[in-house]
């Protein structure tokens, strides 16, 4: 079980380059630097998959979104779990051997675009190292889960987040952070994994005071931007936050990281031209970013979506391998953005060679011989200033959600789906980089109406599938259509299988060669984390960690997934192996109160009023139109609706900050405040209609 060429100075170098040929063990977050997620282990395979059972499982104490890839390292499995947590376990018998707290302020919620979620560790020698929601890197020692160094990594008098899993190369941690929704300033940097000393910072968009001393990158930068946007008083950030997918190349020398969406992301405010409208490429917004890891050099960039002002970010996941293509062996990089087109590209050069869309698209037609999209005119609202209808929308064609690559096949699986978004300009925009979503678009344009049927049919059209693409052909060879869109990260393994998590509560194996379904757990909850497969003792495991949450989970209500009853947050860590015996507990019973709010009486003014300022600064946690979600209260149900003396504590004074509800004093004035809650009340009046009756059985089970 032990890592090969581990030493009392515990992982180093040797082992993590060489983690592919170490299949007991998962002590990277994609398992190896190439981020491939594809483990040999063949224990478990088509044959007797059918025999595969839960052996245990382990309950979260935090009933948020579960996103982290655990690590396995010599019989010991360690994760994160949502609020920065940290639990580990012996691997075989699910002992918990010790647990950390970060204790990160509840009041840190409100920062997160997307959920308090983590992605996962990082480790070298005999130490853990985990980001935290408030912008922290914290080392641990491994045996103990004790804090051996912690350091502050962002202005955290800012809307920074972490929720990204680190990556360590030669002794250095590198971690991004988020916020781009919130108007800040990406950048990705490396700190000293001895002491925690900040090594160097890459900028990934200009700071707006770019002379001739300033790196050449951003010089270049610079001249992609217009307007007088960045930097000084009426500063809006920029956006380009690193917020997940890293890759390595040993040989190259190369770290590969993503970049993310602009802030705001209509770019008419963000990059405003002569006329007012956006322009420019907006460096390194949306780009797929080469550099040297020892001191962070530039080397090179390619802009998946040069101009964003769709949320599309290029932070997903980035897988390296090698393959022929036209006769010629390329080594190759590959990615899934969420502008819908799958690429690949040379990796030691950035050099374009094939992108085609893997999923439903409206916004480009395709991709030049350039490498640039050609785009779709009508869909470029940042230029019309009309509302469009545009696909993907912001969720993405395919999201954090790590893909696997399984070189047997030569096929990428995706976690991909289909959800569109009417994207309406918002007029007369400012910023407010203390409170509520900074995007220059009205999230309550496209608001459902208070009709049951319309709803459901148009949440019937949210579209998620597993899809193998053969990423030479640049095709899909075969597609498994999921219930909802928002389904787990992938695992793929040397038995010839392919392990999914469902919105529909499932936790899947798929034949690797045709998508034949093998096995299925009712996990009675939704799995969006990717699985891993270790050894101890030579006996092959399966682990996922479960618990439905994030972007989706937060912004659809939880009842419309495709007519399925609500899918409720169970955060728990499955752990499975042949002939596993171990069974989970009864199905809790997921009680929702009835609609019960006071009498709607405010005028339509003040209903509307609130309602906009409902959609700006609520409706990313309680969902647009206050639909609610089964992961955070459903405001329609608030029992401080009733009373504006109880609403105005909460919402402006902050009184359950320490539940992750900050108080929005100094971004709403009590005014706004109240008329929310008109609004609010309004939307709750129009839904009650639509309930069923008082005698009729209230309570949704899976």
């Amino acid at each position: 079980m032990a890592i090969p060429g581990m030493t009392d100075d515990g992982i180093g170098s040797e082992q993590l380059v060489n983690a592919g040929d170490d299949d007991a063990n998962w002590i990277t977050h994609g398992r190896t630097y190439s981020e491939q997620r594809f483990s040999p282990l063949n224990a478990v395979n088509r044959e007797n998959v059918s025999d595969l059972g839960l052996t245990w499982f382990a309950d979260m104490d935090t009933a948020r979104g579960q996103e982290a890839t655990p690590l396995v390292i010599d019989g010991k499995l360690y994760l994160t779990t949502a609020w920065s947590k940290v639990k580990a376990f012996d691997a075989a018998t699910g002992e918990p051997l010790w647990e950390f707290d970060p204790e990160v302020p509840g009041e840190t919620g409100v920062k997160a675009c997307c959920d308090v979620v983590n992605r996962g560790l990082a480790t070298w020698g005999d130490r853990l190292f985990l980001g935290t929601l408030d912008g922290r890197l914290i080392a641990l020692d491994r045996d103990t889960g004790s804090v051996e160094w912690e350091t502050v990594t962002v202005d955290q008098e800012q809307s920074y987040t972490v929720t990204g899993a680190p990556r360590i190369i030669d002794g250095k941690v590198i971690i991004g952070n988020g916020g781009a929704e919130f108007g800040v300033r990406g950048y990705i940097a490396a700190y000293d994994a001895d002491d925690g000393r900040e090594l160097w910072r890459f900028y990934t968009v200009p700071g707006g005071d770019e002379d001739e001393s300033s790196p050449e990158y951003l010089q270049a930068a610079a001249e992609t931007w217009s307007g007088d946007v960045l930097g000084g008083e009426n500063d809006i950030g920029g956006g380009g936050t690193v917020w997940d997918s890293m890759a390595y190349d040993p040989e190259l020398d190369l770290l590969y990281f993503g970049v993310g969406n602009g802030s705001p992301w209509n770019r008419a405010y963000r990059s405003p031209g002569e006329d007012g409208t956006g322009e420019g490429d907006n460096l390194y917004l949306s780009s797929i970013v080469a550099v040297r890891p020892d001191t962070g050099e530039y080397v090179w960039h390619y802009q998946t979506t040069p101009g964003e002002t769709w949320d599309y970010t290029a932070t997903q996941h980035i897988i390296l391998a090698d393959m022929e293509i036209e006769g010629e062996q390329r080594q190759v990089l590959m990615q899934a953005p969420k502008n819908g087109f799958f690429y690949v590209l040379d990796r030691a050069t950035g050099e374009f060679i094939s992108g085609e869309a893997y999923t439903t698209m409206n916004w480009a037609t395709g991709i030049d011989e350039n490498g640039r999209p050609i785009e779709n005119p009508e869909t470029r609202i940042d230029k019309t200033g009309a509302p469009a209808l545009v696909m993907p929308g912001p969720l993405g064609g395919h999201n954090w959600h790590p893909m696997a690559y399984h070189p047997g096949e030569n096929l990428v699986y995706i976690p991909a789906f289909e959800a569109g978004m009417l994207y309406v300009p918002e007029e007369d925009w400012k910023p407010d980089r203390a409170r509520g979503f900074n995007i220059g678009f009205d999230l309550g344009a496209g608001d459902l109406p208070p009709d049951l049927g319309i709803r459901r049919e148009v949440v019937k059209t949210l579209k998620g599938s597993l899809v193998a693409w053969d990423p030479v052909a640049q095709e899909a060879k075969w597609s498994v259509e999921h219930p909802g869109p928002w389904n787990g990260g992938l695992l793929a393994t040397g038995g010839g299988l392919v392990f999914q998590g469902t919105a529909g509560s499932e936790f899947n194996a798929y034949d690797a060669s045709n998508g034949e379904k093998l096995w299925s757990f009712d996990a009675q909850t939704g799995v969006v984390a990717p699985p891993i497969t270790y050894t101890v003792n030579g006996e092959q495991y399966v682990a996922v960690l479960a618990g439905w949450g994030g972007a989706y989970a937060l912004s659809v209500d939880g009842g419309l997934i495709n007519d399925l009853a609500p899918v409720q947050n169970i955060s728990r860590l499955l752990v499975f192996k042949i002939g596993g015996e171990a069974e989970l507990p009864e199905m809790p019973e997921l009680a929702a109160l009835p609609l019960d709010p006071p009498p709607s009486r405010a005028n339509a003014s003040v209903i509307a009023a609130g309602g906009e300022s409902y959609a700006r600064y609520c409706a990313v946690c309680h969902a647009p139109a206050a639909v609610g979600s089964t992961v955070l209260p459903d405001l329609r149900r608030s029992g401080t609706l009733s009373n504006a003396q109880s609403w105005m504590a909460v919402v402006h004074d902050g009184l359950l900050k320490d539940n992750g509800m900050a108080g929005f004093e100094g971004s709403l004035t009590r005014e706004q405040i109240d008329a929310i809650r008109e609004y609010v009340i309004f939307r709750a009046n129009q839904d009650k209609v639509m309930e069923p009756a008082p005698e009729a059985d209230q309570v949704a089970r899976r």
